[in-house]
């Protein structure tokens, strides 16, 4: 049981720094093309698209969804040098008579596939208009699914540890986690897939998303990204800024992406959405949980305490807060969350898991490490995670022992090739954040970070919800619909609005 409850946690953080070069406006990366031969036409598909699309393969086969590959330099400063192909897809517009061009889209990660996506957001209830005015398009970014994928050789117990750290309660739990991490990272260096760690960062994904541009015979491209797709978008309209069209960003990280103060928000994430579990848990008495928030915030650390000194169905109190945290990127998953803390408080049966996500977990947290670890320098500094955990600990009891605790980047080998991309406000004012206030995986602070760094290129929509994900699997109107409207009729807030809770959220 414990595995399966522990991928689906595994997933939800994956899915749920960067090197490049601080590019000027305007400014091609080294190794992109730097014009295109070919111009769009007003409507209808885009001449000079270079790809040959075909069936998916059988695990993202969707209705109209069509796949192909695309071969790019592993290292752009040696484009004629050694290749890799991604595997990308197109949903095409459902009228070709309303079509504006591609709409390249990112559901998160990093170490999340994206083949699929294109038709998980059709399905989703994408706006008829949005699928009318665009070609969706799909891509497994480099290292992942189907596109050179990466392996650290994680065993299949370390897969089952989840993608936290252990709890720290002590700067002696921080030594114990150091030698586990510095494990994980040498098994990483000396992998089959080690020559690409060097490369399978952000920067080089957003250099392979302009290649992908060409490739489609678009002078621009409007975006979709979420979690740390909003990351991946704001990394690349900073590299390719006259080359992004309309850039939406949604469930937005940090300017610095998963650095390591970027990992630390995940305990402000949990802290801002708990109180919305403890209500719901109070107000239904049969969970046991307690009758008010105060004391279903107390039975949390109870439990987690309890599983510590005897774990339950192979929980501890470390997997129990990554549980948590994941189940609540959506309220839908509260009933559940509240039945696995009742099984886990009486000892008893645990509720049934659902299916284990698709796809290649040792990969996914195998890719999650090469860009995270190749994004940004982690600190090296033992006594930095000890002082830090204490601080995060105290702050955010719930997680910041955990989030702040020491991970692989400490001990990733070899050095970086390029200083994280900076994000600015250099570019056209053609960006759209959307977020929910009480995000536990990209927490409101995070996002606030990126909007100011962003400057007059960004205006920002907030929704008064909690969970992960905003459009359009969220059911805030307002916002929803102000996406839709920037995507299709390029009509964007003029200034940053606050959306109200709407009555059933």
């Amino acid at each position: 049981m414990r595995k399966a409850v522990t991928c689906v946690l595994t997933a939800a953080f994956v899915l749920s720094a960067v090197p490049g070069v601080s590019a000027a406006a305007g400014s091609a990366a080294p190794g992109v093309p730097s014009a295109m031969s070919a111009t769009p036409t007003q409507n209808g598909p885009i001449a000079g698209d270079s790809l040959r699309w075909g069936p998916c393969p059988g695990e993202v086969s969707a209705p109209s969804l069509e796949c192909s590959t695309l071969t790019v330099p592993v290292d752009y400063r040696k484009p004629d040098g050694r290749k890799i192909e991604l595997a990308v897809s197109r949903l095409p517009s459902q009228d070709p008579s309303k079509r504006r061009g591609v709409l390249l889209t990112n559901p998160g990660g990093p170490g999340g596939p994206g083949l699929g996506y294109p038709a998980v957001l059709a399905a989703a209830g994408l706006p008829k208009q949005v699928l009318d005015s665009y070609d969706l398009i799909g891509m497994d970014p480099r290292g992942v699914g189907r596109s050179a994928p990466v392996t650290c050789d994680l065993t299949e117990q370390q897969q089952a540890r989840g993608g936290f750290p252990r709890y720290a309660h002590t700067a002696v739990d921080v030594v114990t986690e150091a030698r586990y991490a510095r494990t994980v990272a040498e098994q990483c260096a000396t992998s089959a897939t080690a020559w690409m760690l060097p490369h399978t960062t952000t920067a080089n994904t957003a250099r392979d998303m302009d290649r992908l541009r060409a490739a489609l015979g678009a002078p621009k491209i409007s975006y979709l990204g979420a979690s740390y797709g909003s990351y991946l978008g704001a990394v690349y309209t900073t590299m390719f800024p006259q080359r992004s069209d309309r850039v939406v960003l949604d469930s937005n990280m940090g300017p610095g992406g998963y650095d390591y103060e970027g990992m630390r928000l995940f305990g402000r994430g949990l802290a801002d959405r708990f109180p919305d579990f403890a209500a719901f848990a109070a107000a239904r008495p049969e969970y046991g949980l307690g009758s008010t928030p105060a004391q279903v915030r107390a039975k949390f650390f109870e439990l987690a305490q309890r599983l510590d000194d005897e774990p339950v169905h192979g929980i501890d109190g470390t997997l129990l807060r990554g549980i948590t945290l994941e189940q609540l990127y959506s309220d839908a998953q509260m009933p559940r969350l509240a039945e696995m803390w009742q099984a886990l408080d009486e000892k008893g049966p645990l509720p049934p898991s659902p299916p284990p996500p698709s796809g290649d977990m040792e990969n996914l947290m195998s890719a999650r490490l090469a860009v995270t670890c190749g994004d940004s320098r982690w600190p090296r500094s033992l006594w930095r995670y000890m002082r830090n955990v204490a601080v995060d600990r105290a702050k955010y009891p719930m997680l910041g022992g955990s989030a702040a605790n020491i991970g692989p980047c400490a001990f990733w080998p070899g050095e970086h090739r390029e200083p994280p991309v900076r994000i600015g406000d250099r570019g056209p004012s053609n960006v759209l954040m959307v977020q929910n206030e009480r995000d536990p995986g990209t927490p409101l602070a995070g996002a606030l970070q990126l909007r100011r760094a962003f400057g007059q290129r960004a205006t920002m929509v907030t929704a008064d919800q909690g969970g992960h994900g905003v459009y359009p699997f969220g059911g805030n109107t307002c916002a929803n619909d102000a996406v839709t409207a920037y995507l299709t009729n390029g009509d964007r807030p003029s200034r940053d609005r606050a959306c109200a809770a709407e009555e059933g959220e």
